[in-house]
């Protein structure tokens, strides 16, 4: 047979259990016809390349990065990072910040929560270092904010405004009263001032994006969506459509729509039809929800089975059991998947059983896929249940180097000596899968598959 290019003298990794290393390959039309060893290659005609034992590996799939959010971070103001002792710390820096910098529309500020000692920061507090201008101040994970009233006003947020989801997204209140925090999908709205941008701003970053992932290996990534921007999540997706309509989209995508609340979720399957009939290009396709189950254990937003230590809360989950279940019938009967944020052990849990109940009633005609993201923590009791239940478990290996001590108020010592155990599940048969997960391109020293390789295995950052 003649070939279209045949290689040599090379370290193949085949990704086959039953065949895992090979020296040379031969291809046509596109397709591998022959991966084994040299002797082999006496069937097949045409050019050879010598790779003088070259490393050649498949194509990675990055399977958790956030191809639109991270254009919006791309041009979002994060605000003056800084540290403090307290909340008195906190005030004290920002109003010497205010009264150094006069004058403008917005102040931003970002503050890891740990900073503030068990304190908080409320609207009146903020509005007294500044009473005539936005304040905001992003929480170090972005997954919360504290907002003056200025801010609250311009949106139209009150005392009667509902939580999106209580006790996962929602204003905190004192008295029935909001005081200017918020926490996920009540906050993420804050942070963003997309309508500005231009497409040729919106491309820019996109294009070196499809660069890094070119000369980097990896072929295809799932996108995790952009949790409260569905509108501008659909206009990245516009320009990547006709970025591929052009031959200018030579990775694949697999895009997704998002929900953060549950009373809109008859809206994001309808949606989530219409994304896949109008994203279906070649290296763009759209066939999976995402569902921000739980939020964080840092902010004590992560669904736990057994309480916080220090705050001796829970959290809580978009969804329970059953209503997971009826997700998983309506995207069963629309062919598409379902992908979903679990950082806690109760977000996962809930997501099994709702797996469990959607396959007892579906039986055989069970087909779609369920991929639970992250995955910090785990209880015990739920370790061998992805594999007898087809759930896909996927971790972001670069977070695996943290130090437990880090967790360890809110977890207690044991529980936080046994997080991001994907060798457990591994080794219970589940299939998992790993991913960079992050919101901003920079210098993509973090999206790095190989550098994620090496932290996944050795716990370590050299």
């Amino acid at each position: 047979m003649i070939a279209d290019y045949i290689i040599k003298n090379a370290k193949i990794f085949t990704a086959d259990k039953k065949q895992p290393m090979a020296a040379a390959l031969a291809v046509k039309d596109g397709k591998f016809v022959y991966v084994g060893d040299e002797a082999g290659l006496s069937a097949y005609e045409g050019d050879v390349a010598d790779l003088g034992g070259k490393f050649i590996m498949p194509g990675i799939l990055d399977t958790h990065v956030h191809v639109t959010t991270s254009i919006g971070f791309e041009y979002a103001d994060l605000g003056v990072r800084f540290e403090c002792d307290g909340k008195q710390g906190a005030l004290d820096f920002m109003a010497d910040y205010i009264a150094k910098n006069p004058g403008l529309m917005r102040y931003r500020f970002m503050l890891e929560q740990k900073y503030l000692n068990g304190e908080t920061l409320t609207k009146e507090e903020l509005d007294f270092i500044c009473p005539d201008s936005e304040l905001i101040i992003l929480e170090g994970e972005c997954h919360s904010v504290w907002v003056n009233s200025k801010i609250l006003a311009a949106r139209e947020i009150t005392d009667a405004t509902p939580d999106p989801v209580p006790e996962l997204s929602y204003y905190v209140r004192k008295d029935g009263h909001i005081t200017g925090n918020a926490f996920e999908g009540a906050a993420w709205p804050f942070l963003f001032d997309l309508d500005v941008l231009t497409d040729e701003q919106i491309v820019e970053p996109l294009l070196r994006f499809i660069d890094y992932c070119v000369k980097t290996g990896v072929s295809a990534v799932f996108d995790a969506g952009f949790p409260e921007y569905e509108k501008f999540h659909e206009r990245v997706y516009k320009l990547l459509r006709k970025m591929d309509e052009q031959g200018k989209l030579p990775i694949y995508i697999d895009g997704c729509y998002m929900l953060t609340n549950p009373a809109k979720k008859n809206e994001a399957l309808e949606e989530l039809k219409r994304f896949n009939r109008e994203f279906n290009t070649e290296h763009l396709k759209v066939h999976t929800l995402k569902i921000l189950m739980d939020g964080t254990q840092k902010i004590h937003t992560a669904a736990m089975v057994t309480p916080y230590e220090d705050t001796g809360k829970s959290g809580a989950t978009c969804f329970d059991a059953k209503g997971l279940a009826d997700v998983l019938k309506s995207l069963n009967d629309m062919g598409m998947d379902l992908h979903i944020h679990t950082v806690g052990e109760r977000s996962s849990r809930t997501v099994l059983d709702g797996v469990e109940l959607a396959r007892k009633e579906l039986g055989e005609k069970y087909r779609i896929k369920v991929t639970c993201a992250h995955l910090e923590i785990q209880d015990d009791a739920d370790m061998d249940r992805f594999a007898k239940l087809g759930v896909i478990a996927n971790f972001t290996p670069y977070w695996h180097a943290g130090d437990p001590r880090i967790l360890s108020p809110l977890l207690g010592k044991k529980r936080a000596s046994k997080m991001f155990r994907c060798k457990t599940l591994w080794d219970s048969g589940a299939l998992v899968t790993w991913s960079s997960d992050n919101v901003a391109y920079s210098d993509f020293v973090t999206w790095s598959p190989y550098l994620g390789m090496e932290v996944g295995m050795t716990r370590q950052i050299t």
